[in-house]
């Protein structure tokens, strides 16, 4: 169903009015076609007097042409809806009375009137505009007015009768003032006017229009026949117009909107459709006269009896896709009914609209990629057939993974080619099949397997059809009925995705268990299996397990949107169980490892003196072989993990999987029991237990039996050992042995621990502090336990930390021998700067015939260095201009920077004029020094250096060509030859405008030169004189007076003129040139690439063609004048801020733009909009980037297409009106098509487009004006259409494709979705999926909303290319392509600058240790390439499962890895990123990556390739994705362990007896052990990469200093805070779920973050666990004796409270304004505020304390019983403090009775109490009853005091006391809210849930204000404020926002004095 255009949009196209606001009339939209437009317009016209100024003739012929060419143009509309009998609808009706009826009738009598323009000349126009001249007529008001009185008859609608009176007093009034032109009468005037312009424009036009315009005339001329049909009677119209029309109707059809290829338009093709590969391509689809023709069945109605009898017919077929849609039933068009009258829905359209379809896309892309293919190393001559090679190698890549299927399932493959049959037919129909599936496939295209299945039983017909008449199983025989266009859709796809909706709604919105519903990757491997033949069958049984669902018929009372209920499916494989046990499960191997060798070295250093050659002693290395028992528990351990987590997928395994999973059980607890028994056996005198176990073995005593056992036990391990060294995997295993140093390093840290633990477990302890429950244990087991866990915790992660060691080391190394760093400053480029040009032409031009010929013809070698300086000048001129636009670079940074593109008349090389800088000065210089001596020795001290020579001669050359050029008196020009013949030298000049100040310094020169520099110059006047004697005049003295002043319009001699003033003047500023940084940046980046390792670039026609696909949702597009004008609380506005952190590019955007211009303020803020934009992160700035490619390709064109004198003429300096150079631009253009799409997937473009919202509306507008600006930029979007279904309302859905046309956007194809396609899965990938069918070519690149790319790395994109076909040593061709990124962040704030460093060193010298050597690296959202088809023929780029995809980008590596793929990784291109650049932000985006990986532990993925990977790249695997969160966690879990373990010491008392022993205290070695985890806690050594880098790249000397830098602006304390926000809710998303896409926004940090803001989105993160960190550290440091006299303690603290101060402070450290005085106060008032609101439904966490806290637990209510009983586990640690604090009081008189902790919970549970009754007081009493709630709280005191005086009096409690119990009965009350929070049902049904919440609400009170009272305290101090402000802003922005603080405050006193 098609809607109308918005009015302003369509009032804009005509006229330069501002956009205008379309009204709703009544409670509706009007909308539909030309009558609703109209009405909708006129009553707008009629209530707006702007409206009624800028359009006082609104219903002119142009806005019914331009109204219903937009309606044509397949514009997303509204419903007009309407019936003709209602009248109270709120629906515009026009109803007429007697009069305008009689006038009506009265009007039809009337002549008519004219329609033809005043000038013929003017009629025959093919463009709108000359329809725009017609001018304003009364039959084209008349034909508005019937169709207005044909839709509300009675007038009955608002504004309608006045409407219609002014129109027909408009008609009356104008019929006088019009004239025929072409005929006597309106009928004949537009019969002829319609007849000449169909022949003067459409005939006429057919060869010689392209098909945009053919295609808007053939809309002009259906509108006109629209509006004749209405004033021309049906009898009148003749033969010659009908016939006309029908022709109009079957042209436009051809001229229908296309993408890249326009195939069915006739008359001037463009150039891409006279490639011959194209033609080929053609030509091979349109092989279709052998095959069976479709037979179409329709019914005809009788003549008699008026019943209808079968009939069909042969269905007419263009080419193999039209074929199969026509068999199969997919979607060749998409129709809309002219007139559909469906309920209150009416549809008006000017005929049937057809929109292309799945089957035109894919032709499209068919072509395309055969084009591609073949063309490729071919000879590019005509030719019409394809390569035999071509379609093979299509048909290879595209069913590989279908083949691969095929063999695992053990099926014959449908593949099928008959003997003597057409080699390319066949193969091109399965292509063709495939990717008509896969078009048409919507979500189901995440599911390959499945699409595999789908395809095998339809190639298997199309076999059928095409050479059986009788299927294979039912020997039915096979049909070719044609069907109809939705079948397909409807019988396989829609069922399927109907299976897809149901099971995501049971995900609940991602707060269901995994295991409680299927995801993709559960459907997808239902058909692993070979059952899917024969349950499924095909046609499928919608019968079958896989369609039928446990939930039957919902129940009655079930709404629509509810999840199901019911018994839920099995899980399919695996199950997505939260548990932590995940990581032993899927990387069990390494755990085993880590703990036998911990294991080991504890017994070997517990059974020696601590030489490590004791472990061949026999008592040793018997004990070490214990291992083997403890590898076989943890193995049976592994093997019942795979049962226990996998149970919900058991009914789905096949019996082969559940025997091997049982029998893996049998064999690890059979090797559990035999190998204790064996080794106890071998023991001599065994006791107790072992003795036991010895009896079980009988006599068999000897010893080595055992030893057969662990060789028995072993054998697989050393059969996998033997296999993995190997040849092929030697070098891996060899590469990758690093891991093996953290054993070594390990033996250090637990030899010294082992002789104080002995001492610890002989030492007698009596002397408790409290009452110890476990005094009888031995050994003194749990100190033991409290001194040796934070160490065997820290030995689990260290291993991180070597990693971080071995990638810095390995890394570095691997980026020098890159050639990483090379260029790094100006100074080093200019070194190198002469060997660019032939690196250049070496890396980055393709290596023809041609070329290589002509580099043989030439002898000496300067012409092939000027042909590479000329080919280097065109694209180093282009990426100089670039960086001018983009205004990073000023004008003469431009003019210093470009090359000349050289050309043969010099005999020097000209070089920029940056490296020639100061050399003419100097030049001259030494020629003064040289002042009476030989030339000679001048001339070789010039010569000596290379760029002084060359400025020299190029000086004096230049000087002679201009004068001789400006001179027009031969001999005036025979004076210069002459001297130019005694002058081997040159020099240059300067070129004036006026013609009297040219002669005067040309004769100035002159005379210089004759008298003052040669020796014998005036003989030369007398030579000249002498030869033109005859000629002389009275002037003859005057010479040099006539000159060519026509020269100084030549661009190309102001540019030698120029250049010529540069060299002469520059000074040694010039050497520093460009100041800005970025491009600074940016040159030596691209110059130093040209040297490193890149394939070489092949030819335009020959490289790989690629698309680009951004996925874009409701992010910045442009930014708005309100954006950056609008001032935060400071006043400062994001223009400002702009303005003073890029000053030097503020300066030159204005010197850029025009003033002279008469729209210059118009431009100028448009302009600045601009700016700003390409400065943030924003669609306007990504798509700039992108669209360089198209750049680049064109100038590749050019730079291989022209001839060799036509490189050196420049690539700017093409005549677009020269016939030839035109038609080589379009050639250029056609091979940026064929090789280049990007397409824009704008989700919801078509809701921005119908919204009302303001900035809905702008970011509709701002894409437009992208698809405008970029002609081939392309956007997709989800359109949804309502239309009425059996009487009920239902939407459809639709994948739309558009692309910029005159002024609006132009839909190229519609393909209708079986659903909504984004409530299956994630949003992101789900966005993506349904936009990656309009992107073409054999590689996909991914970009993201918030990336940048460069013209100057876009040049390489081909090289880059290269990488996925160049050959290597390995059999497999990589399937991604990770390339580096820039951070363009970073020069915004320190935090934008930490996370710079932190992304640089991740995606370069992190990335290129994880490609090579670990073989590990996968996509992690960046630029990366894909291999197109490979990824989508294997579930496409991402993968969408709700929840457990949420990091969608890296299970795009993780599948290409498991399906066989392989990824590098490339250095020498860049694209640049943008991040986020607040603490908020920035604390969003890492809870997001670390919900994310949380998820990916879960997931099946990191499960396989665990198992799979050998255990070195296993290793690797691990520690550089789950296991970095992992260890992140055992880091900070660490400090707890550590903390808990002193504290349960200190209480004790036990710390006290060890420390007081003797040999305790001459030992330093357990204060030194502990200490080392404190280092780890730092975390230092995980910078070393970030400082690597840096070095490589910029010198360690600026690593150092930026690494100084960053640490005293705080970077550690940011980066320690952000190790709480991965903890946190990586530990939580494994726990209890709650994982969630996490907006972070991407716009400048300039505002000032509430405390409440902070407080909500910190709090449970880091402010709860900093406080707990803080409480320990105090009980730790009041009550324990520890290391006082060692400075050891000290050392191992700090880094304690650091974590504590960073946790609790810095979100106000990183908060601009954070410590200003004033804001501290409103946020305070704010914060209280907060708290005490009341929650309730529809409020907001923002606005009440209450719904924030329900918000904040809501994971809780949806954990399993697993995550609960864990949470109150966890929660019973806090009771610690009550029962080792009340054991140290005073009032306890050392009593170690358990009545004292008793007697402590009576006055926890009193307190408690009391707060009850306060609070039920206040509630009952608190408004009624004042006096009695008085009363109440007085007894509570006088009882409270009553009750402490006694305590101090009689009991002995003293002051310290009180201090102490509230630290013993805080924690107790902490520890029963969160036992509370997990109990909620429970409390809510005794009704205690309210007491639980009044508890939290007092704590939430408590924690603010600790938090509060120091930011308070600092707020007092001014400077302060002032500091924090430098550190978190550069300087320039600093003295900015003083200087706008003061000019604020200036303001408000002088409007407080005028208030005066």
């Amino acid at each position: 169903m098609i809607s109308c255009p918005d009015i302003s949009l369509c009032l804009s196209l005509f006229e330069d009015n501002s956009p205008l606001l379309l009204p709703k009339i009544g409670d509706r939209d009007f909308s539909g076609s030309l009558s609703s437009l109209i009405a909708v317009i006129a009553d707008l016209w009629r209530r707006d007097r702007k409206v009624r100024s800028r359009f006082p003739c609104f219903f002119p012929l142009r806005l019914l042409v331009v109204s219903h060419w937009h309606c044509n143009a397949n514009l997303t509309e509204t419903t007009f809806s309407r019936t003709a009998d209602s009248s109270n609808d709120g629906g515009c009706h026009l109803i007429l009375g007697a009069r305008e009826q009689d006038s009506i009738k009265c009007r039809r009598d009337l002549p008519a009137r004219d329609l033809a323009p005043p000038d013929a000349s003017r009629t025959s126009s093919a463009s709108v505009g000359s329809i725009e001249q017609i001018p304003t007529n009364d039959f084209c008001r008349f034909h508005a007015f019937e169709k207005a009185h044909s839709m509300d008859p009675t007038s009955s609608g608002r504004g309608v009768r006045q409407f219609k009176t002014h129109l027909l007093h408009r008609l009356e009034r104008e019929e006088d003032e019009t004239k025929h032109i072409l005929a006597r009468n309106d009928p004949k005037e537009i019969l002829l006017f319609y007849q000449q312009y169909y022949d003067k424009n459409i005939r006429g036009g057919e060869y010689t229009k392209k098909p945009e315009e053919m295609a808007r005339i053939c809309q002009i001329a259906t509108v006109l026949y629209e509006v004749l049909k209405t004033v021309v009677p049906p009898n009148q119209i003749d033969l010659q117009t009908q016939r006309i029309a029908e022709d109009v109707i079957k042209k436009r059809d051809q001229y229908a909107h296309y993408n890249i290829l326009p195939l069915y338009a006739v008359g001037v093709k463009p150039a891409i459709m006279e490639l011959p590969e194209i033609k080929a391509a053609l030509h091979a689809l349109r092989n279709v006269d052998n095959l069976p023709k479709p037979r179409i069945h329709f019914p005809v109605t009788g003549p008699d009896d008026k019943t209808t009898v079968p009939t069909e017919r042969v269905g007419p077929v263009n080419d193999i896709l039209d074929w199969l849609a026509t068999i199969f039933g997919f979607q060749a068009f998409q129709f809309f009914e002219k007139e559909t009258l469906e309920s209150n829905c009416i549809v008006m359209l000017n005929s049937w609209d057809m929109k292309k379809g799945n089957v035109a896309n894919q032709r499209e892309h068919l072509i395309l990629l055969l084009a591609n293919i073949d063309g490729r190393g071919r000879n590019p001559g005509e030719y019409t057939q394809l390569e035999s090679g071509t379609v093979v190698q299509l048909v290879d890549k595209i069913f590989k993974n279908y083949r691969s299927w095929c063999n695992y399932l053990h099926c014959k493959s449908h593949l099928r080619f008959q003997q003597g049959t057409d080699i390319q037919q066949l193969p091109l129909i399965y292509v063709a099949l495939y990717l008509l599936i896969w078009g048409e496939a919507s979500n189901i295209r995440f599911m390959p397997e499945c699409l595999c299945y789908i395809f095998h039983n339809m190639a298997n017909e199309v076999y059928g059809i095409l050479y059986s008449n009788a299927g294979s199983v039912s020997g039915d025989a096979y049909p070719n009925e044609a069907r109809d266009e939705e079948y397909f859709l409807r019988t396989v796809i829609t069922p399927i995705y109907d299976v897809l909706h149901k099971e995501a709604k049971r995900n609940k919105g991602g707060k269901a268990s995994h295991s409680s519903w299927r995801n993709y990757d559960d459907l997808n491997e239902y058909f692993w299996y070979e059952k899917c033949f024969s349950s499924l069958g095909w046609p499928m049984d919608h019968k079958s397990d896989f369609f039928r669902h446990s939930d039957g018929i919902p129940p009655a009372n079930e709404r629509l949107n509810q999840a199901p209920s019911g018994r839920r499916k099995p899980k399919t494989n695996f199950v997505e169980v939260r548990t932590f046990l995940h990581l032993y499960r899927n990387f069990d191997r390494m755990w085993i490892f880590f703990i036998l060798a911990f294991q080991a070295m504890v017994v070997v250093a517990w059974n020696t003196s601590g030489s490590i050659a004791a472990f061949f002693d026999a008592d040793v290395f018997r004990s070490v072989l214990t291992i083997f028992i403890t590898s076989a528990f943890l193995n049976f351990l592994q093997a019942v993990l795979d049962i226990v987590l996998s149970f919900n997928a058991w009914k789905s395994l096949k019996i082969t999987q559940i025997v091997r999973y049982l029998l893996k059980v049998v064999v690890a607890a059979f090797w559990v029991v035999v190998l204790p028994i064996f080794y106890f056996s071998s023991l001599q005198n065994p006791t107790g237990l072992v003795r036991f176990f010895s009896s079980w073995a009988g006599d068999w005593t000897n010893q080595s039996f055992y030893n057969y056992a662990v060789a028995i036990y072993l054998l697989p391990n050393i059969l996998a050992a033997v296999l993995f060294v190997l040849p092929p995997l030697r070098k891996t295993m060899e590469r990758s042995n690093f891991w093996m140093v953290t054993l070594l390093m390990w033996w250090a840290q637990i030899l010294p621990l082992v002789e104080p633990t002995k001492l610890i477990m002989e030492m007698p302890i009596d002397n408790y502090q409290w009452h110890e429950f476990f005094s009888n244990v031995t050994h003194n087991i749990c100190v033991v336990i409290a001194i040796w866990a934070p160490i065997v915790l820290v030995y689990f992660m260290d291993a991180q930390i070597w990693y971080a060691i071995f990638s810095t080391l390995f890394g570095g190394i691997h980026g020098t021998f890159s050639h990483l760093g090379e260029i790094r400053t100006l100074g080093m480029l200019r070194a190198r700067f002469q060997a660019v040009p032939r690196a250049f032409s070496k890396r980055l031009m393709p290596s023809s015939e041609k070329v290589a010929a002509r580099k043989d013809e030439i002898k000496d070698e300067d012409p092939n260095v000027r042909e590479n300086i000329a080919n280097f000048s065109q694209v180093w001129n282009e990426f100089i201009i670039s960086m001018r636009q983009e205004d990073l670079i000023s004008n003469r940074d431009k003019d210093l920077l470009l090359v000349p593109y050289c050309s043969n008349d010099g005999s020097v090389i000209q070089w920029p004029p940056f490296l020639l800088a100061s050399k003419i000065p100097i030049a001259l210089d030494m020629a003064k020094d040289f002042k009476g001596k030989e030339d000679d020795e001048l001339f070789k001290k010039i010569k000596g250096d290379y760029y002084m020579d060359s400025a020299v001669t190029e000086c004096y050359e230049s000087l002679g060509d201009i004068i001789y050029g400006l001179l027009q008196d031969e001999a005036d020009r025979m004076v210069i030859k002459k001297i130019r013949d005694e002058v081997d030298l040159s020099d240059d000049g300067e070129l004036e405008t006026k013609q009297h100040q040219i002669i005067n310094v040309l004769q100035d020169i002159m005379e210089i030169i004759i008298k003052d520099v040669m020796v014998y110059g005036h003989e030369i006047f007398e030579a000249i004189h002498r030869q033109n004697i005859d000629v002389q005049s009275d002037k003859k003295e005057q010479r040099f007076e006539k000159i060519h002043i026509q020269l100084a319009k030549n661009k190309s001699w102001r540019e030698k003129v120029v250049r010529l003033h540069l060299l002469l003047t520059v000074k040694e500023s010039a050497i520093s040139v460009p100041q800005n940084l970025e491009a600074r940046r940016r040159i030596t980046f691209f110059a130093n690439s040209l040297f490193m390792n890149m394939p070489r670039a092949p030819v335009v026609r020959d490289m790989l063609s690629f698309s680009v696909l951004t996925p874009y949702y409701k992010e910045d597009v442009l930014y708005t004048d309100e954006e950056l004008d609008k001032e935060n609380e400071d006043g400062i506005s994001i223009l400002f801020y702009l303005k003073k952190i890029y000053p030097d590019e503020w300066t030159n955007f204005t010197d850029r733009i025009d003033p002279k211009n008469e729209l210059f303020e118009e431009d100028m803020s448009e302009s600045i909009r601009e700016w700003v934009s390409y400065r943030g992160q924003t669609l306007y700035r990504t798509v700039r980037g992108m669209m360089y490619y198209r750049q680049a390709l064109e100038l590749q064109c050019f730079l291989e297409l022209e001839g060799h004198n036509d490189i050196f003429g420049g690539y700017r300096s093409l005549d677009l009106n020269d016939r030839a150079q035109k038609g080589f631009r379009d050639r250029a253009q056609a091979l940026a098509d064929l090789k280049f799409t990007y397409v824009v997937s704008c989700q919801v473009y078509g809701a921005q487009k119908q919204s009302d919202d303001a900035r809905d509306k702008s970011c509709y507008k701002n894409i437009l004006k992208l698809m405008l600006t970029h002609p081939s930029l392309r956007v997709a979007y989800i359109d949804t259409v309502e239309c009425t279904v059996n009487g009920r309302p239902q939407k459809v859905y639709y994948s739309v494709l558009l692309k910029g046309g005159d002024k609006l956007d132009e839909e190229i194809y519609r393909i209708k979705l079986p659903g909504p396609p984004t409530d299956i899965g994630e949003g992101k990938p789900e966005n993506q999926n349904h936009a990656i069918i309009f992107t073409r070519g054999e590689a996909l690149q991914t970009i993201d909303m918030n990336q940048d790319n460069y013209f100057e790395e876009a040049f390489k994109m081909r090289n880059v290319l290269e990488e996925l076909t160049k050959h290597r040593r390995s059999a497999r061709k990589p399937t991604i392509l990770g390339l580096r990124e820039h951070i363009f962040t970073g020069s915004v704030s320190s935090l934008a600058w930490f996370m710079s460093n932190q992304e640089t060193s991740f995606v370069t010298i992190g990335q290129r240790i994880l490609a090579n050597p670990l073989r590990v690296r996968f996509h992690y959202g960046h630029p990366d390439i894909f291999d197109r088809i490979f990824h989508i023929t294997r579930g496409g780029i991402s993968k969408a499962s709700r929840v457990i995809n949420l990091s969608e980008d890296i299970f795009a590596g993780y599948n290409s890895t498991l399906r066989g793929g392989f990824i590098t990784h490339h250095e020498y291109i860049q694209v640049g990123k943008g991040r986020d650049v607040g603490m908020n932000q920035i604390s969003l985006f890492e809870a997001k990556v670390a919900n994310g990986n949380g998820e990916q532990t879960l997931s099946r993925d990191v499960y396989r390739l665990g198992r799979r990977f050998d255990f070195y790249r296993m290793l690797s695997f691990y520690f550089t994705t789950v296991g970095f969160y992992f260890s992140s966690m055992v880091t900070v879990l660490t400090v707890y362990v550590f903390l808990y373990g002193r504290l349960y010491m200190v209480m004790s008392g036990i710390e006290r007896e060890i420390l007081e022993s003797p040999a305790i205290r001459q030992s330093k070695a357990l204060e030194e052990a502990l200490a080392t985890q404190s280092v780890f806690q730092l975390g230092l050594l995980l910078v070393l990469p970030m400082v690597m880098e840096i070095g490589l790249e910029k010198g360690f000397r600026t690593a150092l200093g930026d690494f100084i830098i960053m640490q005293l602006q705080l970077a550690s304390v940011f980066f320690t805070f952000q190790l709480g926000t991965k903890v946190h809710y990586y530990g939580r998303t494994i726990l209890h779920g709650g994982s969630k896409y996490r907006a972070t926004g991407r716009g400048f940090v300039v505002f000032h973050a509430r405390f409440g803001d902070n407080y909500r989105l910190y709090s449970r993160s880091h402010f709860v666990k900093g406080l707990e960190l803080f409480i320990l550290l105090i009980v730790y440091e009041v009550y324990g004796e520890s290391y006082r006299s060692s400075k050891l303690y000290l050392f191992i603290t700090f880094s304690m409270w650091f974590l504590v101060a960073s946790w609790l402070f810095a979100p106000f450290v990183f908060n601009p304004s954070g410590f200003d005085w004033q804001k501290t106060v409103d946020d305070w008032t704010d914060w209280k505020r907060w708290m005490g609101n009341r929650g309730g439904i529809g409020i907001s966490p923002d606005k009440s304390w209450e719904s924030w806290w329900d918000e904040e637990h809501e994971h809780l209510k949806h954990t399993n019983i697993r995550g609960r009983v864990l949470e109150i586990l966890l929660a019973c640690r806090f009771f610690i403090y009550q029962y080792g604090i009340v054991y140290h009081l005073d009032i306890a008189h050392h009593s170690k009775s358990l009545l004292v902790y008793g007697l402590s919970w009576v006055v926890m549970v009193t307190a408690l109490i009391v707060l009850k009754m306060v609070s039920m007081g206040r509630r009952k009493f608190g408004t009624d009853f004042q006096l009695m709630f008085r009363i109440l709280k007085a007894l509570l005191f006088l009882g409270f005091m009553s009750v402490m005086t006694v305590l101090f009096v009689v009991c002995g409690l003293t002051v310290s006391d009180l201090f102490a119990a509230i630290l013993a009965f805080l924690p107790t009350g902490w520890a029963i809210l969160l036992i509370g929070q997990a109990c909620r049902a429970l409390l809510k049904k005794v009704g205690l849930w309210e007491s639980i919440k009044e508890l939290a609400r007092a704590y939430e009170y408590i924690m603010g204000v600790i938090i509060f009272m120091p930011i308070a305290i600092l707020s007092w101090f001014p400077f302060v404020s002032e500091f924090q402000t430098r550190l978190l802003f550069n300087q320039a922005f600093s003295r900015g926002l003083q200087i706008s603080m003061i000019l604020s405050g200036r303001k408000d006193k002088l409007d407080k004095t005028s208030r005066a």
